[in-house]
């Protein structure tokens, strides 16, 4: 099963994949989008993790509240 993803959501996923269990604040993840300061709107992140919950399934990333997001290893 082949999943597409655009650009963003790769640099969203990357991260989380790469240090599971680790958690990304949504600032640090919106670090790894934009390289620039630009002024994002504040759902930014929240758009992309809902868009990759839809493509790989609702359980894979974890949002710990008031931390950041995590993908769990098990």
């Amino acid at each position: 099963h082949i999943v597409e993803l655009s650009a963003k959501e790769w640099a969203v996923l990357e991260p989380l994949m790469m240090y599971p269990n680790q958690i990304f604040s949504r600032q640090t993840l919106e670090q790894k989008l934009y390289d620039w300061d630009v002024e994002l709107n504040s759902n930014t992140i929240e758009v992309h993790i809902h868009k990759l919950r839809q493509k790989l399934g609702k359980d894979l990333i974890r949002t710990v509240r008031g931390l950041g997001y995590c993908i769990e290893t098990r």
